[in-house]
Parts: structure tokens; sequence; C-alpha cells
């Protein structure tokens, strides 16, 4: 391509950032309109993950095709992070999913989805069964805690705070503008477009695209949700969980994700609502209570961060690409897989743009639809 064409992107949260910084490293000319006055604040959802890549742990909640997608994405994390302009902490030491003896039922089942998602999507590395002896080998920060466990091994994490600031500090060493405080539209985008001809726009902006959602489109009609999740942000000197862990349990199952220095990312709670008033003290209790059954040394954390947020989703809880008008994608629906399957999508609009293929899409089952072909949507449910 000798002359990359402009792109105008909506959103400078994860998906927004990922594009910008793949984009201008092709040579397009990229802006960036995001309506966060402070680029601390901006990012929404993201800045309130824990940014786990567990295709496989997910699969107890997902379908096939998201589990497609995070198994493709993990290689891809470690390249692009090793490409930025700052360090990003990057792990892949696996999940551990641990349980009570009382509720050994649920982890019986719990096993069966994950088996059967391995026998769907081959390429995952089966779960492993590990006994007390074996925990204190894997995590010796839970031994003697728990009689059994299971290892999902490959299975990855980020830190989702430090990615967001690489990203924005290799826009800046690429040139590209930033401007914030800017409440952009798709009125606003294809004002744009027509100054710009030949120009792209990449709507990424979640929740803040509620209004401009075609409701009407299939498979993925809207209207878009929120999902509100809550997540505790600790400092547990003296806890050495070494990598992502999972508790189940049938009424606050949690997961607790290790980052730097003794920080850890606390969630599990999922509400239908796209309130972002402050966590309630019921899920606040839960999340710490089980945290302190898994490991005795949260009792004595500090509370860094207690925080809310609201992930954009749609009725499927699947993501989707929708093209508009010629030129104009809308990048949505990533629910709670955001960092999981973000390099999936960030790839497939790339092809897109590059060429007009969608090959990789109909590869990963993620909805790709085109302008050329409103009414008959590339969606594929299963993967082979």
């Amino acid at each position: 391509m000798l002359h990359p064409e402009p792109v105008l992107i909506l959103g400078a949260g994860l998906m927004g950032r990922l594009l910008a910084v793949s984009l201008a490293r092709r040579g397009h000319a990229v802006h960036v309109l995001d309506a966060a006055a402070d680029p601390q604040l901006a990012g929404g959802a993201a800045r309130v993950a824990a940014a786990m890549l567990a295709p496989l742990a997910e699969s107890a909640v997902t379908e096939p095709n998201v589990v497609a997608m995070g198994r493709y994405a993990l290689p891809r994390w470690r390249t692009l992070c090793s490409e930025l302009a700052a360090p990003v902490f990057f792990q892949q030491n696996g999940t551990l999913i641990l349980w009570h003896r009382q509720d050994a039922r649920e982890a019986i089942r719990f096993e069966a989805l994950l088996r059967a998602t391995v026998q769907r999507v081959p390429d995952l590395p089966a779960p492993h069964r590990v006994d007390a002896a074996g925990l204190a080998t894997v995590e010796p920060a839970v031994a003697g805690r728990f009689a059994q466990a299971l290892f999902l091994p490959e299975e990855g994490q980020l830190d989702n705070r430090a990615l967001l600031q690489a990203l924005l500090a290799t826009l800046q060493a690429l040139g590209v503008p930033l401007h914030w405080g800017v409440a952009a539209t798709l009125q606003t985008a294809r004002a744009w477009q027509r100054d710009h001809p030949g120009g792209w726009v990449l709507d990424c902006r979640g929740l803040g695209a509620r209004a401009d959602w075609p409701e009407a489109v299939q498979p993925a009609p809207g209207p878009l949700r929120g999902v509100r999740g809550e997540v505790v942000r600790l400092y547990a000197p003296d806890v050495t969980l070494q990598r992502p862990t999972r508790l189940l349990h049938p009424r606050y199952p949690i997961y607790i994700a290790p980052k730097p220095d003794h920080h850890f990312v606390i969630g599990a709670t999922e509400i239908e609502s796209d309130d972002r008033s402050a966590a309630s003290v019921r899920s606040t209790l839960e999340l710490l209570s089980a945290a302190y059954a898994v490991h005795p040394g949260f009792a004595e954390a500090r509370i860094l961060e207690l925080n809310t947020e609201c992930r954009p989703t749609l009725p499927d809880n699947l993501p989707a690409i929708v093209e508009r008008a010629p030129r104009l994608l809308q990048i949505n629906g990533l629910y709670r897989h955001g960092f999981l399957i973000a390099p999936a999508l960030c790839d497939a609009v790339l092809e897109y743009v590059a060429d007009g293929s969608t090959t990789l899409a109909q590869r990963l089952g993620l909805t790709f639809q085109t302008a050329a072909n409103c009414t008959s949507l590339t969606s594929v449910t299963s993967v082979p």
C-alpha cells in the first residue's frame, strides 16, 4: 500500500489504542478522539479489569468461538507487549482452580465443562488434576489449605494499567494525535470522512456508542447494555500467589490475579446493570471473605481501590464488528472478555482494512458484517 488511507478512531480504550498503534506502524495517518478529559481516566472497563488471558477457564461461561479467539490472542499478546515503548508485565504460568471440600460437586461440574471444551477446541491444553502434595509444588502459597485443584497450563495474564500506559506512550512516540474531551458521534465521524476521501472510521467507544449501535442488525442485534463488575485492588505483602487463581463457590466464585509488587486484583461480581455507583457492602464482603478463604495473608492486606465499571455487552454476550457504512467499522460487545480477545479483533480489523478480507474472522467465529453483505453476516457459532 503506497499511500495508506487516513484513519479516525473513536475511543481511546483498549481496542482504540491497539488499533491506533498497529495502524500507525503501517503508515496510516491516525487520529484518536476520546470523551474523557483526563488521559489517566480514559479506558473505561479496561482500567477496571484483571486482564486474565484464560481461554479454557472462561469456557465455562462463554462460547467456543470466544475460546478460539482467546487461544489465538495469547501468543499475540506476548509479541504486542514486547514491541511497546514501555515494559508491560506479562505472565503465562497457567491458571489454578481451587475449591473447598463442600463444593466438590461444583468442581466436578466445572471440570466436565472444561474437558468438553478441549474436545471442541483440540489445540487447548487439557486441565490437570492436582492433589494436596502436587499443590505444594505448583502453588506453595496454598499448600495445606486445599486437598485438590485443577491446573490449566499455558494460560496467562498481564498488567492492564501498565499496558494502557505503554500503548499511550507508544502512540505519543509514533506522533499520533490524541484529542481528549471530545464526545464524538458517528455523525461527527461521517463529516470527517467527507473531508478525508477514502478515510476509515473505527468506532471503539464501547458503551459510548450505545445510541449509534444498529439495533436491527442480525445476528447480534442491539441494544448494547452494560454489565456491571466490581473489583478490589489490594496490596498484600504476605501473599505469594504466583498465578491467577479462581475459587469455585456456588454463591460467590472469585478470581485473584497477582500483579507485580504484591498487588492483587480480586473480582467476580457480575450484575445486569449499567449502574456505575460505588460498590455494594455485600459484594465487597463476599470478595474479601473469599480471598481470605484462599489465603489468610489477605487479612492484613491494604485496600488500594474499590472500583466498579460496566462492560459493553450485546444480547448474545459475544463480540461483533459491523461495517455501518463503507469504511466505517463499529467494534463492540467485548463483554468480560476484553483483554482475552482484543488481539483477535484487532487483527481481524487490520486484515479487512488492508485487503477487504474477513478470513481471520471466519476462522475464529467472529461476527463480522461488511457493508457489501449487510443482510448476510459472517457469523460462525462453533469452531471446528
